[in-house]
């Protein structure tokens, strides 16, 4: 259903340094790094698809984080939303909600919300019992 995701960023660097280390706590590896458009993307496996992508803007105006977007990526433990959420922190996120269980979306569903270093407000969940 999804083929990929973008995520805009204004400060490549530094949004380039914060993915580097979350996405290989979920075990998702970087496909490729083009600084001079700037982009990036990780391919979850097997593969080719869905993507995650960062990058500026194509049309040239700043990046601007939506309030009511969110992208949120699957974890295959409870630990590695923990591990990933205190990532995220350690690498300059912000925390939108701590990693734990809620109840009102299904018995099993464990996550944590944060933004990234461009405001980007990103969820990492397990779905399966602990």
């Amino acid at each position: 259903m999804i083929s990929h995701v973008f995520i805009g960023v204004s400060d490549f660097d530094r949004a380039l340094a914060f993915y580097r280390r979350l996405m290989p706590v979920l075990g998702i590896a970087e496909r490729f790094c083009d600084p001079s458009r700037p982009w990036a993307g990780w391919q979850s496996q097997p593969g080719p698809r869905p993507l995650l992508l960062i990058g500026t803007p194509q049309d040239g105006q700043p990046h601007l984080p939506g309030n009511g977007q969110m992208t949120a990526l699957v974890a295959g433990s409870r630990a590695i939303v923990d591990r990933a959420h205190a990532t995220a922190l350690a690498r300059g996120g912000r925390c939108e909600g701590a990693p734990g269980l809620r109840p009102e979306y299904h018995p099993n569903y464990y996550g944590a919300y944060f933004r990234d270093t461009e405001g980007n407000k990103l969820c990492v969940v397990c779905h399966e019992p602990d």
